[in-house]
């Protein structure tokens, strides 16, 4: 019996500093936009078929105002690698404008300030680790 209670303790504070780590990992994104109007967009991702266009969802997404300072925090992630995708969606309605060519009209941005090379930036540009507060300063171009 004592064995059995000694194990569970065991397993009780390794799992403890687990579950407090994934609690404490937080995403601060400050963005630079050059306009005060709309909306910025941000989609956080946390693998590279999924940032990349695979079939799979961001892990979390917000919309922040672009009327003043403009922050997006994701809290309570697991700790691991993470990147992010963010449009300022200037006239507000709700998506990410391009021309015929499929080209955005509307500023764009990703973690790192990474920028692509005829395409949006690949997540191996763009991915940041994540254990504990992570910040980064994004500029919407």
């Amino acid at each position: 019996m004592i064995r059995l209670a000694a194990a569970a303790a065991a397993l009780l504070l390794t799992a403890a500093p687990a579950l407090a780590q994934t609690a404490d990992n937080k995403v601060v994104l400050t963005f630079e936009t050059g306009a005060r109007t709309g909306t910025v967009m941000v989609a956080l991702y946390d693998s590279a078929r999924a940032f990349d266009g695979g079939s799979a969802s961001p892990v979390a997404a917000t919309a922040v105002s672009a009327s003043g300072r403009v922050i997006a925090t994701f809290e309570n992630l697991p700790a691991g690698d993470y990147a992010v995708k963010a449009f300022h969606d200037v006239n507000g309605d709700g998506v990410m404008n391009t021309n015929p060519f499929g080209m955005p009209t509307e500023p764009y941005a990703f973690s790192n300030n990474a920028v692509g090379n005829m395409g949006p930036a690949r997540w191996s540009a763009a991915h940041f680790a994540v254990s504990g507060e992570t910040a980064q300063t994004i500029t919407i171009r």
